[in-house]
């Protein structure tokens, strides 16, 4: 489960990692004929007391290519300039590791930043460029618009990406209505635009259109009611436990198997809302459980 909309633009990928083989030709972009496409560890830290974490890592083996290539994904929310040093860094690094050709690709819910994004870096001073980085965007500016019902059902996770790509549009409140019932049978995809909408109307909208989804019971308390009722909570808490622990281990913050114990254990969602919270900002796990 992914716990921010920054996450969930990176992380569907990991979910579907083929999905850029049948996203990028929709931007212009041939990707190649493949054998798979595997997810790396992100960790990028050298020894020395500076992180550096790229947000998802994918190995592409290409068809008729020795060793493939490498795929970093960055979710950008804004143009950042320190970001053109992390990127020239990772890919620098990437290729010293694994000495393989590495590839970037900057995804995006915005205009603005993708036009940031696509604009190449250049390394080296003014009579000599030592390095330049043609980073690859997805994003609204050039992935193409899904609002057509037969469309969408074409491709789920291709619509999901679409829905997030364009969560900013104007127009997008209407896009939801004539892919929201081709998506809603997809709890897994559709919990994944809701997440990755972040919060707002446009998030609410979607939740109300999902609700033709979710099984309504009379309040009969029948075995399967109850049943249905005990596996939707325990589901939904182990989720909001698993967010705790990624967002502590995205954050870099070490977590013991005691603390770890602690947090899968608790049912509760109102205590472990109250935990993803301060799983935003804590020094370490144990601060999770202050006061309590």
């Amino acid at each position: 489960m992914v716990g921010s909309p920054h996450d969930t633009l990176h992380q569907i990928f990991r979910k579907e990692p083929d999905l850029f083989a049948r996203l990028l030709p929709r931007v212009g972009i041939t990707f190649p004929e493949y054998r798979s496409i595997e997810c790396l560890d992100t960790d990028l830290t050298e020894i020395r007391p500076l992180e550096r974490r790229v947000d998802s890592l994918f190995r592409v083996r290409t068809v008729g290519e020795e060793g493939g290539f490498l795929l970093a994904v960055e979710s950008q929310g804004k143009p950042a300039q320190e970001k053109h040093n992390s990127w020239t860094y990772y890919l620098a690094y990437l290729y010293a590791k694994y000495r393989l050709p590495p590839v970037l690709l900057v995804v995006c819910q915005d205009r603005a930043t993708a036009s940031w994004a696509a604009e190449p870096i250049r390394v080296g001073s003014g009579f000599h460029t030592s390095m330049q980085i043609f980073p690859l965007v997805l994003g609204p500016k050039n992935l193409p618009l899904i609002a057509d019902p037969e469309e969408a059902a074409r491709d789920i996770p291709v619509t999901a990406f679409s829905v997030l790509a364009h969560a900013k549009d104007p127009g997008l409140l209407a896009i939801m209505d004539e892919v929201g019932p081709v998506v809603g049978p997809h709890k897994d995809w559709a919990e994944i635009i809701e997440v990755g909408l972040g919060e707002g109307p446009a998030r609410e909208y979607w939740r109300k259109l999902m609700e033709a989804y979710t099984p309504v019971f009379p309040g009969n308390g029948t075995v399967m009611e109850e049943a249905w009722h005990k596996v939707h909570a325990d589901g939904e808490a182990r989720g909001e436990a698993k967010a705790v622990l990624r967002v502590l281990g995205a954050r870099g913050v070490e977590v013991s198997d005691a603390v770890r114990e602690r947090v899968m254990a608790c049912v509760n969602l109102d205590v472990l809302e109250g935990w993803l919270d301060r799983s935003l900002t804590v020094a370490s796990a144990e601060e999770l459980f202050a006061g309590e």
